[in-house]
């Protein structure tokens, strides 16, 4: 049997490494091979009231073992702070419960494993038995699910599976509300008789709740039905990449599954959740406004849209008229706030993230109560500006865990850009001229101190210094190219690809480290496509998704490391995501009904497009071509419309209106 916890971290680095594959139905599997093993690895799943870090291994003989790490976000904990959601972990053996003509099952082979918004797997025993499990977790409910199908391949035999229930209770003092109890039970337990080819199906679920409650009844076959609906009607049938890179186009379909499950039904509405076994019920300045809230639009998920506004507007309730800062994150359901690192530049973040937000949905009474936020966000950030001209700030999004300076380049850029989009919004609600002249005066302005503040050549690359006073580069360096300011875009893409930034998973955060977070390759690599480098970009794209897809450690895009082991939070997959929708087809919004696109194609490609793309108020197809004489026929079709083509050379940006 695997053994978990400490000593499994201890032997991760030297898992060995399996080989994925994406199979007929668009799935990554795993076919698994003896001189694999053994093979560890761990993944989050989410739900409502949910989430789940799931830490799976198939050791040297064979067995597949199970910790399931545990989170109820609507569960809180003492002290009532970030981390507080009600956490426990099961090792519990299911296998070892089950007896075939009063025998244990012996001598596990596992043969496949897949992930698909569920992890199944596939196994053999001695007597010809073969079991799949299947894992997920419920779409709205606290529960996590655990399907078991036993079949025999050889003669009859009888099957005992039998009742169980474990039960945790946690101390009172403990708990916001008491006492919670944590529960797994069997459902489905009995005897059975089954003759050569038949199988039989029994669950386990594992659940959450009040002492003062009782234990739901879970309909598994619902739960079921519930997870996939999600999966191939909520995020298959919307945002359709398709390339001439199936890896590219599946860990597309994967960050928009991850990015969009995440989310918390709380007491204080929808909540976005980073995830991690830390962040739930709570929403971040950076993770959800600048990270994840933009790219709802495009993909027209309901719950995720309503989980992004419903972030603005908690944002919006500290809105002052004494210019103090809003706060960092709002947890616990949204009853408190964190601050911890004071003024990140959040202000820059939220104004760059609702404007962009409200143009891309195209709902003139959203984007009306966004606006005052915006505008408040902006002024607060232009009465920051510091004697160069550009925004100070306490720290920046890595809440010091590096040197960020009085200003830092990310702060200023997200305000250039936020500037620009609050502009365009302007013209849309019908305010007077001078209000966006005014915002574009001022990210013209803001634009020549950015250079004159940022701009050095370090190590002979013609690039940024992060602030002032920096002297080892620093991977965000590429924030710049991701607003559209390209005066150094050859140099600062010099050396985010250099050997002093490029490593084999990503960026690092600062040269001479070995510490990269996946959120800076996402935004370098988009700023890549931005400039134009798309033949260089996209093998840096082709490589980074074969490693976070179908390398030792799947399928999403993680956090950080050596911090917080590679976790799968989920707004990193919205950067994957955007990557694709800004970067490699290069849509910027600028209106309700408009958006400016800049393809950025590479070479040996000759066609790729995004169907069914929600945003701008419509529902639409984007296709790109490469037409003989080198130039891109770019071809817009409305669903249920008439279709628009234009003709653009590479690197050229256009204007379309819907």
């Amino acid at each position: 049997m695997l053994v978990f916890g400490v000593l499994m971290a201890a032997l991760l680095p030297l898992s060995a490494a399996p080989t994925w594959e994406i199979n007929s139905k668009g799935a990554i599997q795993w076919t698994v091979d003896k001189p694999q093993l053994p093979h560890y690895d761990h993944i989050e799943m989410s739900g409502e009231q949910i989430a789940f870090v799931l830490r799976w291994g198939v050791d040297a003989d064979g067995e597949l073992g199970l910790e399931r790490s545990l989170v109820f976000p609507m569960l809180r904990t003492v002290p009532n702070n970030t981390h507080a959601s009600l956490m426990h972990r099961f090792a519990t053996d299911v296998v070892s419960m089950i007896s075939v003509d009063g025998r244990s099952l012996n001598n596990e082979q596992t043969r496949l494993v897949e992930i698909d918004g569920m992890f199944r797997s596939v196994c053999s025993f001695d007597d010809d038995m073969e079991l799949e499990r299947v894992i997920f977790p419920s779409v709205d409910k606290p529960f996590m699910c655990e399907r078991y199908v036993l079949k025999t391949n050889d003669g009859d035999k009888v099957v005992y599976i039998p009742e169980f229930i474990q039960k945790v209770t946690t101390l009172a003092e403990k708990g916001v509300d008491g006492s919670y109890v944590i529960q797994a039970s069997v459902q489905g337990a009995g005897t059975y008789k089954l003759e050569e080819g038949e199988s039989l199906t029994f669950d386990v679920v594992f659940q959450a709740y009040r002492m003062s409650a009782a234990p739901l009844v879970a309909d598994v076959d619902a739960e079921y039905a519930a997870r996939r609906k999600f999966v191939e009607d909520d995020i298959d049938s919307a945002l359709i990449l398709n390339t001439p890179d199936p890896v590219i186009n599946t860990m597309f379909r994967y960050a928009k599954i991850r990015a969009s499950e995440s989310i918390c039904k709380t007491s204080g509405g929808y909540m976005h959740a980073p995830g991690g076994e830390s962040y739930y019920a709570a929403i971040w300045a950076n993770d959800q406004a600048e990270y994840v809230n933009p790219f709802f639009p495009f993909l027209g998920y309901a719950v995720g849209n309503e989980s992004a506004i419903n972030s603005f507007r908690h944002f919006a309730r500290f809105m002052n008229d004494r210019w103090e800062p809003i706060p960092s994150s709002i947890i616990a359901e949204g009853k408190d706030i964190w601050n911890g690192a004071g003024d990140r530049g959040d202000a820059a973040m939220i104004a760059y993230g609702a404007s962009r937000y409200a143009l891309a949905l195209s709902d003139m009474a959203a984007a009306g109560e966004l606006w005052p936020l915006i505008r408040w966000c902006l002024e607060y950030c232009n009465r920051k500006l510091n004697e160069g001209g550009v925004v100070a700030s306490d720290a920046d999004e890595l809440e010091n865990r590096f040197e960020s300076g009085d200003a830092n380049l990310c702060t200023s850029s997200l305000y250039y850009d936020a500037l620009l989009s609050a502009a365009y919004l302007a013209e849309e609600l019908g305010m007077e001229a001078a209000v966006a002249r005014n915002y574009r005066k001022q990210a013209a302005s803001l634009r020549k101190s950015i250079d004159s503040y940022f701009a050095k050549e370090m190590y002979g690359f013609d690039t940024y210094q992060y602030y002032d006073g920096n002297d080892l580069l620093r991977s965000w360096i590429c924030i710049p190219l991701t607003v559209g300011i390209m005066d150094r875009a050859e140099g600062t893409i010099d050396a985010l690809f250099s050997e002093y930034l490029w490593h084999k998973d990503g960026l690092l955060t600062q040269q001479g480290t070995s510490t990269y977070w996946d959120r800076t390759t996402l935004y370098g690599l988009r700023g890549v496509y931005a400039a134009g480098a798309s033949d260089l970009a996209t093998e840096k794209l082709k490589y980074y998704s074969h490693r976070r897809l179908l390398g030792d450690h799947v399928p999403y895009a993680i956090e950080a490391w050596p911090e917080g082991s590679q976790r799968h939070l989920s707004a990193e997959s919205g950067l994957y995501c955007r990557v694709i929708t800004e970067g490699l087809f290069g849509i910027r919004p600028v209106g309700f009904r408009s958006f400016e696109i800049k393809p950025s194609m590479p070479s040996d490609w000759n066609t790729m497009s995004l169907d069914c793309i929600k945003a701008f108020g419509s529902d639409f197809n984007v296709t790109v071509d490469r037409r003989e004489d080198g130039k891109l026929e770019i071809t817009v079709l409305p669903a249920g419309g008439k279709e628009k083509r234009y003709t653009v050379k590479p690197g050229q940006t256009t204007k379309i209106n819907l």
